[in-house]
């Protein structure tokens, strides 16, 4: 960190607003999403679900604060400090700018022992006025808030009637440094950081860098990183081109926008398509993209070889021994949403390790991690993580990857194939329907619940599928014996293939829907076989079975991954 420069305290007024409450602000899985203009427009609708917040917070000693700089992200920022001066926080650590990515927050969280942070994000959602803006808050583990705490939260935005504030409260985002301030509830220190500092000196203390800058040397050896005008872009830049010797082509998109320059920050195949189309040209040997706030990863090699997202983790946990802060921890075990493919249950497997299967959302994660049950962790929507915070982390899984590169001295390609060689193939999709009609996507997931409920599913045939098991996911918790119901529709077949639909808990107008489709496969003649082709029958069940088109109206999906 910069030296500090230090101003006379000056006095300042801690006041009471008044205010309406709203009925909207039910948390989802990573906080508080809504169109941009709610934030904006709505009569404090962002000091309502923010004060409602800091008055859950145990503790008054540390918050940290920061975003991924979409359109609003300054301004939360601000409402945030002052709220917290309101509430006789002691000191404030903000982001240069107010930026700050989510695995970066969750490290200070950690590192400075703060009692919480809020992370201004819709994650992968578009941003700018017209689109997505989102308030997430993360305990003091480092991960997100437990729905005890939300649900907390939730009951106190319905009855709201004040909020409590230090309206002159007025730190500058822009300049690195520490700014002290006098209020009624005491002295308040604002620093403001640079925001790459002290994640880049986690990842150095993970990773062998000199090893992977050896790597990123061999003059036949490129990469291409695509933040998509998002949060990574400084950290991109820091790690890839200042540390690692990149050349400074080798990162775009890289200067965070309010509006992600009109980008879609989903690194996925249909939105990080500009990536896809350079990596095709067989230009380059690894590529990767981050979403918007810097949690979420994708990884390609050259000519564009895709790496599923399922297919991603087993990988990294197959070869945990290329990182050095496993080689050192050891490995505890391993987790995976419901939804996500069963290959890193096989890597468990066969290194006798235990695998939790979890509801989607990274706090469930959090939970075994912190019981020491759990060394990596992941999410076919394209999140991969470790014990080293308590969020997926999209540069972590890139440096992981490149890690490994660089022990096996293989392509991506390579490396993949060698693994369905040894532990078989699970075969994966998921197609998304954005922004359809809620009621009508509500109606069908009653009418799945309804043929569950009479059991008329088991035994019926699908062509050569024969359903065994039909249910609701339902998670018990290992470690606090919490029960979390109503995770997704699974049919399982007696092969062991399965087509699941849940409803996102990440979408902000509208439902969206998301089908998965999976088989598991180890016929040495089939593995490198093209997967649509090889899941087309099970889609087609699926697609008939869930009535899609019926209740979405839609002939095809928005996204297919």
């Amino acid at each position: 960190m910069d030296d500090d420069h230090l101003e006379d305290p000056e006095f300042l007024e801690i006041i009471n607003i008044d205010t309406q409450p709203y009925q909207d602000q039910k948390p989802g899985t990573s906080g508080l999403r809504k169109p941009t203009r709610f934030f904006v427009e709505k009569v404090n609708y962002s000091y309502n679900f923010i004060h409602s917040i800091v008055s859950c917070i145990e503790g008054r000693d540390l918050i940290i604060v920061g975003g991924d700089g979409r359109c609003h992200t300054p301004y939360c920022a601000l409402a945030i400090a002052r709220i917290c001066a309101g509430h006789g926080f002691k000191k404030i650590i903000a982001g240069q700018n107010a930026i700050l990515s989510t695995p970066a927050v969750s490290n200070l969280i950690r590192k400075y022992k703060a009692n919480g942070g809020f992370i201004l994000t819709a994650s992968h959602n578009p941003g700018g006025i017209d689109a997505d803006f989102g308030i997430k808050y993360n305990v003091s583990n480092g991960g997100p808030a437990p729905e005890a705490f939300t649900d907390k939260v939730f009951s106190l935005t319905k009855t709201i009637d004040k909020f409590r504030i230090c309206p002159a409260l007025s730190p500058e985002w822009e300049q690195i440094g520490t700014t002290e301030f006098k209020t009624e509830a005491g002295l308040v220190t604002v620093e403001v950081i640079d925001s790459v500092n002290d994640y880049l000196e986690l990842m150095k203390s993970i990773f062998d860098f000199p090893k992977i800058k050896t790597l990123l040397d061999k003059p036949n050896f490129k990469i291409r990183i695509d933040s998509l005008n998002g949060v990574m872009g400084p950290y991109s830049r820091r790690i890839f081109v200042d540390e690692l010797g990149c050349s400074s082509d080798s990162v775009v998109n890289d200067i965070p926008l309010i509006d992600f320059g009109g980008k879609h920050p989903d690194p996925n195949l249909t939105y990080a398509s500009e990536l896809v189309d350079a990596m095709k040209t067989g230009d380059y040997s690894f590529g990767a993209a981050f979403d918007g706030d810097g949690d979420r990863n994708m990884i390609l090699g050259a000519k564009g070889f895709f790496v599923c997202p399922s297919d991603s983790l087993a990988v990294i946990g197959a070869n945990l021994n290329s990182i050095p802060y496993f080689v050192k921890s050891g490995v505890k075990g391993f987790a995976r949403s419901m939804p996500t493919a069963g290959a890193i249950d096989i890597v468990a497997s066969k290194a006798g390790l235990p695998c939790y299967e979890t509801p989607t959302g990274w706090k469930f994660f959090g939970n075994l991690m912190d019981a020491g049950l759990c060394s990596l962790c992941g999410e076919e929507s394209f999140g991969t993580g470790s014990d080293h915070i308590r969020e997926k982390d999209g540069c972590w899984a890139v440096l992981a990857w490149l890690s490994i590169l660089a022990e096996k001295n293989q392509s991506v390609e390579e490396v993949v194939t060698e693994h369905w060689k040894t532990y078989g193939r699970n075969f994966f999709t998921r197609y998304d329907y954005e922004n359809c009609d809620a009621k009508k996507c509500n109606e069908m997931m009653s009418r799945l619940e309804e043929l569950i409920a009479d059991k008329s599913l088991i035994g019926q045939s699908y062509g050569t599928y024969k359903i065994k098991l039909a249910d609701n996911f339902e998670y018990k918790d290992p470690v606090d014996g919490s029960i979390t119901s109503n995770q997704g529709i699974r049919i399982i077949f007696d092969d062991g293939s399965r087509i699941i639909v849940r409803l996102s808990g990440t979408g902000v107008q509208g439902a969206t829907v998301r089908v998965y489709v999976d088989c598991y496969i180890d016929d040495a003649t089939k593995l490198t076989e093209n997967a649509a082709v090889v899941l087309q029958p099970l889609i087609s069940i699926a697609l008939e079975l869930f009535d899609i088109e019926k209740y979405t109206g839609r002939t095809a999906p928005t996204v297919i991954t």
